[in-house]
């Protein structure tokens, strides 16, 4: 049976060496420019021809657009749609990089906790930095509840703290468990389909089941990790 963690080992695919740093293109990098393409191709094919009867295409754009607005809608209020791109942009990020991982020889870059964090730090910079911009030193209130009695600051205050910092690992961890764990049993179950002779049709079975699991968990994940974003913006622009 093969290595069911080897499809996580980065790989370079061009070898760039500049001053002693590695540069090198590695399929990590051709998952991400995949991802990248797909998406521009997806919204471009879908908003080239707006028509009063969509098509499929248009759609589909059409339908993820009100999905990200409602989002925004409900958690943020009318104030949150002028953030409509950054939130968009997340949410069509980690949906294209979870599919793509999905194909045959790609890559699931959101299977690893560096890109993961790296993408939940830039939304906690983003919402901490707006709510200073937006309310200053009262942006602070945030950790300490209106009407708290003062006795109970010096215990709620810190733990209010650490909730608040602890959020880019919450966000970072939730995503790349669920997509490291779901392709690692894919490919436990892939390598039965050899090893057991005869019988491999029951794996196969189990792993087209778990392909359509897979491929709902990869889109309930982008869900998952922007309406957070959206919650936690609802913090920077409302401080509630």
């Amino acid at each position: 049976m093969t290595d069911p963690l080897h499809q996580f080992v980065i790989s370079p695919i061009v070898k760039i060496n500049i001053g002693g740093i590695d540069l090198s293109f590695t399929n990590s990098s051709l998952s991400v420019i995949v991802a990248f393409l797909l998406t521009s191709v997806f919204l471009s094919l879908g908003l080239r021809k707006g028509k009063i009867i969509p098509g499929r295409m248009q759609a589909a754009v059409e339908m993820i657009y009100t999905l990200v607005t409602d989002l925004i809608d409900s958690n943020i209020g009318k104030k949150g749609i002028r953030y409509f791109p950054f939130v968009f942009s997340v949410f069509m990020f980690i949906l294209l990089g979870n599919l793509v991982g999905m194909i045959p020889r790609m890559f699931t870059f959101t299977s690893h906790i560096i890109v993961t964090f790296s993408l939940a730090m830039v939304v906690f910079i983003f919402v901490t930095i707006l709510g200073i911009v937006l309310h200053g030193l009262k942006f602070f209130t945030l950790f300490a509840p209106a009407g708290l009695p003062k006795f109970l600051l010096p215990v709620l205050v810190p733990i209010e703290l650490i909730s608040y910092l602890s959020r880019p690992i919450s966000l970072s961890v939730r995503l790349f468990a669920n997509m490291m764990a779901g392709h690692t049993m894919m490919k436990v179950f892939a390598g039965f389909t050899a090893a057991i002779g005869f019988l491999g049709f029951l794996p196969i079975a189990v792993n087209v089941v778990l392909t359509g699991f897979e491929i709902f968990i990869a889109v309930l994940q982008a869900y998952i990790f922007t309406i957070l974003t959206c919650v936690y913006l609802n913090d920077a622009v409302n401080l509630h």
